[in-house]
């Protein structure tokens, strides 16, 4: 099945964060990368006062479910010391599954296609570096992109990897 994962970062070294994200999510059981975007540094949306984010966009192959990704993401945000102190604050690591094999979800802990991908020109911007002719709720990622204005996004000079 495939999956679609954001990342972001806004405290700390940002970029190692990703890259910790990025290699802890390779070593996920039946779990494979298969691409990655460019990486993007962007102002943060909604919450408190609080740094630039660097945001990137993962595609990925797995045989777990949704739920179990979502559990094995949490714990990768953990094990790189996130905390849930402030909605929408500054944070070491974030990582959002928004689209996971075509399928609706709606559950207490988990909403697929993520309620808010279409609004965030940082989740939609790499999606579409991926995965050009990508579509969320029937509507080309692309297109959704020229609704929105994503002047803001600069592309980080370095590039995450594989291990």
């Amino acid at each position: 099945m495939k999956a679609i994962v954001a990342l972001g970062s806004n405290l700390g070294d940002r970029f190692e964060y990703l890259q910790a994200a990025v290699n802890e999510l390779n070593q996920i059981s039946q779990t494979k990368i298969q691409k990655i975007s460019n990486v993007y540094e962007t102002v943060p949306v909604g919450g408190p006062e609080q740094g630039k984010y660097l945001n990137a966009v993962l595609s990925l192959e797995t045989e777990l479910t949704a739920q179990e990704l979502l559990l094995k993401m949490l714990l990768i945000e953990l094990n790189l010391g996130r905390q849930r102190e402030v909605i929408w604050g500054p944070r070491t690591i974030d990582l959002d599954l928004i689209w996971f094999n075509d399928e609706t979800i709606d559950s207490e802990k988990l909403i697929i296609p993520h309620p808010r991908a279409i609004e965030r020109c940082f989740v939609l911007k790499p999606w579409s570096d991926i995965d050009p002719d990508a579509t969320l709720k029937n509507t080309k990622i692309v297109d959704l992109l020229k609704t929105l204005n994503c002047d803001d996004l600069l592309i980080f000079p370095s590039s995450l990897v594989t291990n």
